[in-house]
């Protein structure tokens, strides 16, 4: 599948996605997917097999908890061995500057968290242009601040490990992720910034009351939170803008709809679907009305024997969207 938009910055409409999170877990211990799933150590192999299909474009992660050891000062070694390979191979690196890890003397709630993440920003610019002069450079500052806000804030799943205080740990990753936009585009004008939160359907049960209707309602619209922070809809003391809203990435499961009641994932492959299951296309129709931006979808995979299925459905569903007017200029498969 190709997309008709001729002014796509991707190179390729299909991507690959690496794991790359290094965040603290539950437990306190710090995990950093990129060695353990090998992609480091097997750089030249991931890319080399991209290329009978056609997937010129990944994400990738910068690992800040790796760059920063000690307060502003950066080692980049691990990102310049990354950029070398992608050079070799002919490959898009997407960046995240930070994917649910940060410095061992940081939280989000910590008062120099948004300066530190600002100053990364300025950091990682300056080096990236000092061995990529030309191209496009296109960055997601924080991956997922909805999901992260919530696993952070809510449910001790992660750094600072806090329950009830999901709202103030968005509000504190808006605000660095704020800084961190401006920060960007002062170092790189022509830089692109690729938001990447979770798409989710919440529906209300079977013959709702009127209170089942509004609270699926407002569980529905609390998804675009942070992006309606960057663009200054929400909270807008934070000093988002509407132009900071770029391109729309949006993370898509197989369980990223769910009964707002009973939190029950509704069936994508049911042989009697659900009535309240809601195609992808309208999903990415709802976010376009939203924001009147390109859109990309950036990660989606299934776990299991369905994965194939899964992947056709994705498919089918891009190009219902393309043909319905989406600007969709990509789809990740996360992880590749």
């Amino acid at each position: 599948m190709k997309s008709t938009l001729t002014n796509s910055p991707f190179q390729s409409f299909w991507w690959g996605g690496y794991e790359c999170t290094d965040q603290l877990n539950a437990f306190g211990n710090r995990v950093d997917f990129l060695p353990l799933t090998g992609h480091l150590q097997l750089l030249e192999e991931d890319y080399t097999d991209l290329q009978p299909f056609g997937v010129k474009t990944v994400r990738e992660g910068i690992r800040w908890a790796h760059i920063e050891k000690t307060p502003y000062h950066y080692d980049w070694s691990t990102v310049k061995t990354m950029l070398d390979a992608g050079q070799r191979h002919g490959i898009q690196q997407v960046w995240d500057m930070c994917h649910f890890g940060f410095p061992d003397d940081l939280t989000p709630l910590h008062p120099m968290f948004a300066r530190r993440f600002a100053a990364l920003c300025r950091a990682f610019v300056d080096f990236y242009r000092s061995v990529r002069p030309e191209g496009v450079l296109i960055v997601t500052p924080i991956n997922e601040v909805s999901f992260l806000s919530w696993a952070g804030g809510e449910v001790r799943a992660t750094s600072p490990y806090t329950v009830r205080l999901g709202w103030e740990v968005k509000y504190a990753l808006m605000r660095a992720y704020i800084e961190g936009v401006v920060a960007l585009r002062e170092a790189d004008p022509g830089i692109r910034i690729l938001t990447t939160e979770p798409l989710v359907s919440i529906v209300p049960p079977h013959n709702p009351s009127a209170a089942h209707k509004r609270e699926a309602k407002q569980h529905h619209e609390w998804q675009y939170q942070a992006t309606d922070i960057l663009a200054g809809r929400v909270s807008p003391e934070l000093g988002g803008r509407p132009e900071f809203l770029d391109i729309m990435g949006f993370n898509y499961y197989y369980d990223n709809q769910w009964d707002v009641s009973t939190g029950r994932r509704l069936g994508w492959n049911d042989p009697v679907p659900d009535s309240r299951w809601r195609p992808l296309r309208e999903l990415l129709k709802e976010a376009h009305r939203r924001y009147n931006r390109p859109i990309a979808i950036t990660e989606t995979s299934h776990p299991g024997i369905d994965r194939p299925l899964w992947l056709k459905m994705m498919g089918r569903e891009c190009a219902a969207a393309l043909q319905q007017g989406v600007p969709l200029l990509g789809v990740c498969i996360y992880p590749i």
